[in-house]
């Protein structure tokens, strides 16, 4: 099964931008999906964008227009790039991997995004 490790959450001013990315352990175009989830306190986990093996996309509505998923096949990276980011986007963001039947889904260990006003 993959390993998936998040980077690049932080604090940022409502407004701004942040990149997360979501580095893999295997060839991400062998991976049926990528995603991105994100949760908060008492809430559930909420599908915020993916990206299928051949480079389909879906954004969630919540954030169409604002948020932006791609990959770096070369680098076995996914990103998320978020931008006129609102307080309503704070979570910890997640990133998963699902090979269904073969493996998963799996899951990195989540990167927090707190966005102030």
């Amino acid at each position: 099964q993959v390993q998936l490790v998040e980077s690049g959450g932080g604090l940022v001013q409502a407004g701004g931008s942040l990149r997360l990315s979501c580095l893999a352990s295997t060839t991400i175009v062998t991976i049926n999906v990528m995603a991105w989830y994100r949760q908060g306190p008492g809430k559930e986990r909420e599908l915020v964008a993916m990206i299928t093996r051949n480079g389909w996309k879906n954004i969630a509505d919540s954030v169409k227009g604002r948020f932006a998923i791609s990959r770096d096949i070369g680098k076995n990276t996914v990103y998320l790039q978020m931008n006129s980011l609102k307080p309503e986007d704070t979570d910890i963001y997640y990133c998963n991997a699902d090979n269904r039947p073969t493996w998963g889904p799996a899951w990195g260990q989540g990167t927090q995004v707190t966005v102030s006003s």
